[in-house]
Parts: structure tokens; sequence; C-alpha cells
């Protein structure tokens, strides 16, 4: 049930929960985990490189930003943003206002004398009717001056502009970067952090970001900060914050419901706590006492939310690649037919992952549970895997929804809004020749 209160100041619901964004009044310090103080001290000439790792969407930007914000004060790169390495110097020189380009001039002095002494005829010095003999000295100064323009490379220019201006710099999303390009960008910044320059990386724990040579190219000069998933109890927190400013309060029990489904990730409570706020038509703080029941709502909230943040990669994941000759349609267990990358989305629908790490032989196991016949051989399974995280890799996502690990054959769930989307999202996904497949949440295998 929502109880409604006092009269209050005013509050926006969209102010209050902020979704992929910077909340300031559900913002959760979790400050028994001491994870601000740490990341401040890189501000105090720690003089260490400092990286920051946790899942995606734990809040490590929100982290970061809190204690640099992002504006005059630091700089900050998004990963995403670049290709090649000329890009991120010149979007430091950018951030910071510097130039590759300036003139230098030379100047040349020359000075030429005579002695003599200039006296009067009585003796007397410096008058006018005098004349001129030894001893006067005169000097007159000449000089000249060269310009010539000088052309700094983008990774020189902003190295120096950099040490000149002392800005913090946080590169966002370094993971994705190329592993070589990591190392460069290292080694490049390296002086400037032994200078004390406070230089921040936020990262997925990832193969893509290789932490071990990071290690090795600052040895002795790294802090690491790991975000850890967020607890149920620190979830919580965001709906105990930011329900009173609207005037409600929410029993426990849906409090809890919100925080267990959300997979340790403070965006998606944040997306919970605001769909929940709209569907009982709260967009600020309520005026007066009033009492509405939740009810069972979390059906609809919660297929609602995984459409709105899962369905677009899925759909691109069930589309496959442009090539289609040789998708065979197969026979499900609920008498629809499918071709092999909506088998195998259906097959992950059946394990409902969270941020999971998933051996090959079990998604295997659950295309057999999910078809009828037509089982597929192991190498087109591997295939279709090899070219779904292409095809996550190629999404504008910070990371890949999906990774697969050919070598140790391990297929990686790595974003909770895709993970949450298997679980809810999945059971009204319609497919692209028309037919819609449902199933149950608790058994897949049956048509609801």
């Amino acid at each position: 049930m929502i109880l409604i209160g006092r009269r209050m100041k005013k509050y926006k619901t969209s102010q209050v929960f902020v979704p992929g964004g910077m909340p300031k009044y559900t913002y959760v310090a979790r400050s028994e985990r001491n994870l601000e103080d740490k990341l401040r001290s890189a501000a105090d000439n720690l003089c260490k490189l400092v990286t920051i790792t946790g899942a995606t969407k734990s809040g490590k930007t929100v982290l970061t930003n809190r204690v640099f914000p992002r504006g005059t004060e630091s700089l900050w790169i998004d990963g995403g943003s670049i290709s090649k390495e000329d890009d991120l110097w010149t979007y430091i020189l950018e951030g910071i206002a510097g130039y590759t380009d300036m003139e230098v001039e030379k100047s040349y002095e020359s000075t030429s004398s005579v002695s003599g002494q200039l006296e009067s005829e009585a003796g007397i010095p410096f008058i006018t009717k005098g004349k001129a003999s030894l001893g006067v000295t005169r000097s007159t100064n000449g000089g000249s001056s060269t310009t010539r323009s000088v052309s700094l490379s983008p990774r020189a220019a902003a190295i120096t502009q950099l040490r000149e201006t002392n800005t913090p710099l946080i590169i966002d999303d370094f993971h994705y970067l190329d592993r070589d390009f990591q190392g460069n960008v290292i080694r490049a910044l390296k002086p400037l952090i032994f200078e004390g320059l406070p230089v921040i990386l936020i990262a997925i724990p990832h193969r893509r970001y290789d932490a071990i040579k990071v290690e090795r190219e600052i040895t002795g000069r790294i802090e690491s900060i790991t975000i850890p998933i967020w607890s149920t109890d620190e979830l919580l927190e965001i709906a105990y914050e930011g329900f009173p400013l609207l005037n409600v309060t929410l029993e426990k029990s849906v409090s809890l419901r919100l925080a267990n489904e959300a997979y340790g990730s403070p965006h998606l409570m944040q997306e919970f706590c605001r769909e929940l706020a709209k569907f009982h038509h709260i967009d600020e703080t309520l005026p007066e006492t009033n009492g509405c029941t939740i009810g069972e709502v979390f059906d609809e909230l919660f297929t609602k939310v995984a459409e709105q943040t899962g369905r677009v990669i899925f759909d691109k994941l069930a589309r496959g690649p442009r090539q289609r000759s040789d998708r065979l349609p197969r026979t499900l267990k609920n008498g629809e037919t499918a071709d092999i990358y909506k088998v195998t989305l259906l097959a992950l629908a059946k394990l409902s992952p969270g941020l999971d790490t998933i051996e090959y032989e079990k998604l295997r196991g659950a295309i057999r549970e999910v078809l009828i016949d037509n089982i597929p051989q192991a190498h087109e399974v591997t295939r279709v895997l090899e070219k779904m995280a292409e095809i996550a890799s190629s999404d504008e996502a910070s990371i890949p929804v999906l990774d697969w690990e050919k070598e140790e054959q391990k297929l990686h769930i790595t974003d909770p809004f895709f993970a949450f989307f298997l679980k809810w999202g999945i059971n009204k996904a319609e497919f692209l020749d028309g037919s819609v497949a449902v199933f149950n949440t608790e058994d897949p295998n049956h048509p609801i």
C-alpha cells in the first residue's frame, strides 16, 4: 500500500529518481565501503594511477562524478568515442582549450659604443659649447628577431598542456580502447601520474580490459578500486530516500521485491522506482493525505521496464547477421518454429541468467530442452555465439551485453538490462516471422 502523509516541499519524480544520470536526492554513498574516500585520495598528490572497475551499471561513473565533477574542475573523456589514438589526445586538447600550433620568436641584440669625453672650454662637462675629445662614451643599440611556426603532435601537445593545467583526467569506459592502445595511453601518461596528476580509468572487470597489462606498465603505481555489486540493503536505500520526498511510503515487501529484481544494479532500481511512481500517476510530491493500494502490478511493471531497456539489443541478436540462407526452421516444444538465433536466445531465457558466465555445455542442454528435434550441431551453436558476440560488440552500448570466449567455451552475460530482459521481456518478444512465442517464466517449455 502507498500511504500519504504530511504536506511538504514539492519535488518532481523525474528529479528524485534518475536512472542513468547523476541522482541528486537518491544518491547512496555506500559509506561503509569507503569508496568515496579511496577515490578522493587520488586528488591528494597520490602519484598513482587509479583504476575503478565494476560490473556495467553498477554506479562507477556516478561515484567518480561525485568526487570529480564533469566541467571545469576535471576533464572527462568517453572511451566509446575514441576510434584511434589521436582522437584521445585531440579530445584532451579540446577539453583544456589547448593547441598544437604555436609561434616561437627569437631576438638578437647588437651594441656599438664610442669612447671619448665631452667638456666645455671652461672644463665643465656637458656644456653645449663644448668640444669633442677622448673620454666620452656613447652607445647605440640595434636588434632583430625571427619568428617560426612550430607544430606539435596531438600527443605531445596534450601531455605538455595537461602538465601545465594539472587538470584531473578521467577516461570512462576505458575498456572500449583497443588493448594495445590502452598500453600506449598509460605509457604516455606515466610521467604525469608520477608528478601527481590525478588520472582515473573506469572500466569493467572483463577480458576487454587488460588489468594485468596495466599493472605491468605502471608497476607499484596503481590504486585499484573495485565497485562491488550492490547489496539488497543498499538498493533499498534508493527507495527509502526517494519515496518520502514524494510524500509516499512503500510497504517494505514492495521495496524488497524491487531490490531483489534489480540484479545488483542501482540503475535498474532507479528505473523501477520511477516507473512505480508513474504507474500510480505520481509526477511530483503529493500535496494531501490519500491512499492507494499497489496490488500485484509487478508483472506489468517489470515487463514494461524490460521492453524499454533490453528489447532493442534482443531484436538485433534475434535477427542475426544479414546472411540468412542457412537458417533452418526448427520446431519448438510450444509448436512454433524459430531459426537457430532465436532458439539460442530462448535457451538463454530458459536459464534466466543474471550477470553470469555460462558454460557451453549448459547452454547446449537448454537448447535441447527448447527444441523438439533438429538439434543443432556443436559447431553451429559456436558459430552463432561468435556472430552474436560480433553483433553485441557493434552495438552502441558501452559494453557488449554478451561476449563469447571461444578459447574457454564460455558465454559471459555482462549487462543487467539484458539479463533482466531474458527473464521478463522474452515472454512478449514477437518473432520476426510474425509468430509469437510466449513462455511461462517458471517453465519456458510450456506456453502460457
